[in-house]
């Protein structure tokens, strides 16, 4: 395959598609930085937590411009559809192009944000490029929660002007985002033996979501295969009598759920009307997301009869608590239209048979603190009447927009100048680690730009090479003009 252009910024990224980078696991990106700043010469710091810095000095003539810090997060959110088989501690991304899209093979392609991190090192690479003082800051784990953000410490970075580079709209500079917390959930249950005397077990499984960022598209009515499988479990609660053996899916608590299954033991005499219940409930939710979630599949199969089954007062609060949890868009904002400005995220349930817990994972986000706690407390009131125990973690703050920045308005001006028509300046409903660094540098003046990527934490994941060429023309043009 032929490097796109930009080739600099691709020919970086796709040596970041060799490289293991899941959140928790991005040491092998870490050493990569440190040999590429010593390959160049450049001056570089890696603090305990693995965040880099790589500093460049200005190109003559622009020796007195302010430091400008070129910031992007270099691990990933690792998802894969269930039918590949792939190792994300070990195995490359295969990418190839379609139809103008970069995009992986039955894996989620890690632009989101590689991009960002390809074109810092893009820029540093380049001596002919014009530009102040340079600070690129990579920092790891921002997708669990912004660990690596929450651990820059004062004085790790010189700059006042910040550009994120982990946008996913080209044509768009975001002034502002929200802020989440995560909502987890845990169930205790008792293992209860089975023997299959008159009884049969049945595996019903949802596959093929769209799913997506819980942030960036959190308000296209994305299919949940989590609540739409506990659609269906619930109701056959009430005609049969159902035990449940096992219940997952969904997966990190920023993505969509695309996947969930259940083995389930009934009588066998129930076997044709459980299946009927089935297939009608398929055919229902299938109709309903056929705009959305076109690649929906549900099956029900027979399966290995299991040796235990979860005790039923439990099971039952489990799935009524999965139905009946919210989902989706909470509140639009009022200030700036169009704009999600509180949602939730039901975004996983695992079982841990050796600890006898059920988990069950959500987030929940809004520009508004108070809005944001009351949404978790919400969940956790639900989780609570079921039985569960409840704890939130993770919480970051929002990033409140500055209209008056002045980083900005050389961002509108540049794109004016390169493209003929005007820049669209909007807030994003997604978590950015900008909050977090205005706590340890209030002083910053911050955007974030980036290239078009569609579908990202899920494997549909695909970036838009002739937006790609444009985030960088718009970079260097900032760049030059600070």
């Amino acid at each position: 395959m032929n490097t796109p252009e930009p080739y600099s910024v691709f020919g970086f990224f796709f040596e970041l598609c060799r490289i293991p980078r899941e959140s928790g696991n991005e040491s092998g990106v870490t050493r990569y930085l440190e040999q590429f700043a010593k390959d160049r010469k450049l001056d570089y710091q890696t603090d305990k937590t693995g965040n880099v810095v790589i500093r460049k000095a200005a190109s003559a003539g622009k020796e007195n411009s302010p430091c400008v810090v070129l910031q992007s997060h270099i691990d990933m959110v690792c998802e894969k559809n269930a039918d590949t088989v792939f190792d994300f501690s070990k195995d490359a991304i295969q990418y190839y192009i379609e139809d103008g899209w970069l995009r992986a093979r039955g894996t989620t392609l890690g632009a989101d944000d590689g991009i960002g991190v390809a074109a810092s090192l893009a820029v540093l690479d380049d001596d002919s490029l014009e530009h102040g003082p340079l600070e690129c800051l990579f920092t790891v784990s921002e997708e669990i929660g912004l660990d690596g953000a929450r651990a820059v410490a004062p004085g790790f970075i010189k700059g006042t002007i910040l550009l994120n580079l982990d946008s996913e709209d080209e044509g768009e500079v975001f002034i502002g985002c929200a802020g989440g917390i995560d909502t987890i959930a845990c169930f205790s249950y008792h293992s209860i033996p089975t023997l299959p005397t008159g009884l049969t077990a049945l595996s019903v499984s949802i596959s093929g979501g769209t799913g997506g960022h819980s942030g960036d598209e959190i308000h296209k009515d994305l299919c949940n295969a989590v609540q739409v499988l506990a659609r269906f479990l619930w109701k056959a609660q009430q005609h049969f009598s159902v035990d449940i053996s096992s219940l997952s899916g969904g997966n990190k608590r920023n993505a969509i759920a695309r996947e969930a299954s259940a083995v389930c033991v009934i009588r066998k005499e129930d076997e044709a009307s459980f299946r009927e219940l089935f297939s009608h409930m398929a055919a229902d939710w299938e109709k309903e997301y056929k705009h959305t979630d076109p690649e929906l599949q549900s099956q029900i199969l027979s399966c290995q009869f299991p040796d235990a089954v979860i005790e039923r007062k439990t099971a039952r609060n489990l799935v009524s608590a999965l139905y009946s949890c919210p989902h989706g868009v909470l509140a639009m904002s009022k200030d700036v239209p169009g704009l999600v400005e509180t949602s939730t995220n039901l975004a996983s349930v695992k079982m841990e048979p050796d600890n006898h817990l059920i988990r069950i994972g959500s987030s929940q986000r809004s520009a508004i603190n108070s809005a944001r706690r009351n949404a978790a407390s919400r969940i956790e009131s639900l989780f609570l009447l079921a039985g569960a125990e409840v704890t939130h973690q993770g919480e970051y703050p929002g990033w409140a927009p500055n209209p008056d920045s002045p980083t900005l308005k050389i961002c509108v001006q540049a794109y004016q100048e390169l493209f003929n028509t005007p820049v669209k300046v909007k807030a994003i409903h997604a978590g950015l680690e900008c909050g977090i660094f205005l706590d340890a540098y209030p002083y910053l003046d911050m955007i974030s730009i980036g290239p078009t990527l569609k579908g990202v934490h899920s494997p549909a994941e695909r970036l838009d090479i002739e937006s790609t060429a444009k985030f960088w023309a718009l970079l260097l043009k900032i760049l030059k003009m600070v």
